[in-house]
């Protein structure tokens, strides 16, 4: 089991939450957003939980069909890396999210100041961009979607 998330990591998932809630608002969206205690689920033995992720309303046409009661992927997942889980987080958890087709993967490093957002290709990431405190993130997932990066921070 990981350790409790700090408020750091708390406050930032919940500050994201918020701006994806606004987006979704402001432009009529009527994909769901996901937060702690919602999961993925791939196959009887694996389940991921992000801090949060959205799907879309044509997601469910990709659900498993073996699995009904359960999203088994995402078009967006946001991950707040914690020191204790970022090697986890970046790699193993990266890799599985690509293989179950997860569009644009958020890793938001409070300690640093930075959101790096990877890019599926086919079934792996292979392109990703940095953004520091001072960037405007932009997602390609949620059209529309901007913001800089350091309100995510306080800033």
């Amino acid at each position: 089991m990981s350790p409790t998330p700090g408020y750091l990591h708390s406050t930032a998932a919940s500050r994201l939450m918020r701006l994806l809630f606004e987006h979704l608002i402001k432009t009529g969206n009527t994909g769901t957003v996901h937060y702690p205690r919602t999961g993925i689920m791939r196959g009887p033995n694996s389940w991921l939980e992000p801090d949060l992720f959205y799907v879309e309303d044509e997601a469910q046409a990709r659900l498993d069909p073996k699995y009904p009661n359960y999203l088994t992927t995402a078009d967006l997942v946001i991950e707040v890396i914690s020191p204790s889980t970022a090697i986890y987080d970046r790699n193993t958890k990266a890799d599985t999210y690509a293989a179950l087709g997860v569009k644009e993967l958020w890793l938001v490093d409070d300690a640093s100041g930075i959101i790096e957002v990877r890019f599926l290709e086919g079934n792996q990431y292979t392109s990703s961009v940095v953004f520091e405190r001072d960037d405007q993130l932009k997602s390609l997932v949620l059209p529309g979607l901007e913001f800089t990066v350091g309100s995510v921070f306080g800033d």
